[in-house]
């Protein structure tokens, strides 16, 4: 990490309120988790920033707003703008090939069919490091819902718990 340059910690999720608690959105929960609760949230570069002090490290928490399949448009825009090198990018998301509740982190990587690190992928390369949060796949719980439809379906009550377990456990 360049200790003179923003570190960019990105949460990825779909904008609007009937989004909210969905597996793709674990991201935007995630920031939420890490954003003090008086942060002044404001909107740029086609998402929503907060620019934070955490523990001495100068940090922008971004929630991009142009829906996942579109967020490398936001965080590129972030990225150039800031002139944040791709070693100060964290980028937060849902995994549907890591069981319910796990925590992956990783630098590089293919996007394992995420469309929402696809895009960021294809904006400022690869080399960012990547925490990634298991949502589990529907086939763990023994559904037929398509993974579409998997990703966009609200936690049940236990679930969510297991979730915001995991996003306390988080370290950035």
């Amino acid at each position: 990490m360049q200790k003179n340059k923003p570190l960019l910690i990105v949460g990825l999720g779909n904008p609007g309120n009937e989004y909210k608690n969905t597996r793709h959105n674990v991201g935007f929960m995630a920031i939420d988790s890490v954003a003090p609760k008086d942060v002044n949230w404001k909107k740029e570069k086609n998402a929503l920033i907060a620019r934070i002090d955490m523990n001495g490290v100068n940090a922008i928490l971004v929630k991009p707003q142009t829906f996942m399949n579109n967020s490398g448009d936001a965080v590129g825009a972030l990225m150039n703008f800031y002139k944040i090198p791709l070693e100060n990018i964290v980028v937060i998301h849902d995994d549907m090939d890591l069981k319910l509740g796990t925590l992956r982190e990783k630098v590089g990587g293919s996007s394992a069919g995420h469309n929402g690190i696809k895009s960021i992928d294809n904006a400022i390369g690869r080399e960012y490091r990547r925490i990634r949060i298991g949502i589990g796949h529907p086939r763990d719980f023994e559904s037929m819902i398509e993974p579409a439809d998997w990703v966009l379906g609200k936690f049940d009550t236990e679930q969510l718990k297991q979730i915001k377990s995991v996003i306390e456990s988080i370290n950035i």
